[in-house]
């Protein structure tokens, strides 16, 4: 098992999620993008129970997103984790550097 973990701009999520999930051969679509925005609103990273999990089940891999909004600012703390081989670490990982960039 594999985590890779960082921070992005929450107005990236859904780009993020998109591309994440492109990755593992998991088809994100609409349906998912309304269940996680919903969920992530009411997330904290300063509250042990604040996080929200989601399950993506690709073709490439299998991992759990968790994600939770920072409590004074714009930022979005998140974690891959689960069935991840080095190639897809590190495309994770290259994701969440980009979308914490402006």
């Amino acid at each position: 098992m594999a985590e890779v973990g960082g921070w992005i701009w929450e107005r990236n999520l859904r780009p993020f999620l998109e591309l994440l999930s492109s990755y593992l051969g998991y088809g994100f679509d609409g349906t998912d993008w309304e269940t996680v925005a919903s969920a992530v609103a009411s997330t904290d990273d300063e509250r042990p129970d604040g996080w929200y999990s989601y399950p993506l089940a690709g073709e490439q891999a299998q991992v759990v997103i968790s994600l939770a909004r920072a409590a004074a600012g714009d930022e979005l703390m998140a974690t891959v984790s689960g069935d991840l081989p080095p190639e897809l670490q590190v495309r994770t990982d290259t994701l969440l550097a980009a979308f914490a960039t402006g």
